[in-house]
């Protein structure tokens, strides 16, 4: 592909509007707000900001109640390839993500994994015996309907 002035053009990909499109009369003007440089940084809630709908919204979802299961069984943080669920890499990512954005993990870089650990001391702070709570219910009922180990 030339162009009159004898440079290669490059091609673009279907669907792609060229940098020089205009876009449509009255189309939205899209912004991408980038993360910080290193790219790294994960958004957690302030403390004061931790709501208790979203906490036991994340922990009424099974998969996700596992996670924090293992999490409290553990010591100090787990990688995200340490939890072997039964659902695909970007369902596993979105539990991760709705555990964080409610309070009840951190996640943090270390190098190229991404380490996750329970927000105990917050959540004691705020809800006192909430997660001692669930936990001793999700053994329980783990026990009762023969899922230990699960």
């Amino acid at each position: 592909m030339g162009s009159s002035s004898g440079t290669l053009a490059r091609r673009r990909r279907p669907g792609r509007p060229s940098p020089t499109t205009p876009e449509p009369e009255g189309a939205a003007v899209r912004t991408q707000t980038r993360p910080p440089s290193t790219g790294r940084s994960l958004e957690h809630p302030d403390r004061d900001l931790i709501r208790l709908e979203d906490v036991l919204h994340a922990l009424s979802d099974p998969m996700r109640l596992q996670i924090v299961c293992a999490l409290a069984g553990s010591e100090g943080e787990q990688s995200c390839s340490v939890f072997a669920l039964p659902v695909s890499k970007s369902t596993t990512t979105h539990h991760f993500r709705v555990l964080r954005e409610s309070g009840v993990i951190t996640q943090i870089y270390r190098g190229t994994a991404k380490m996750n650990a329970l927000r105990r001391d917050d959540l004691e702070e705020l809800f006192p015996g909430l997660l001692d709570s669930v936990l001793t219910g999700a053994h329980r009922q783990a026990a009762r309907l023969g899922e230990e180990g699960r």
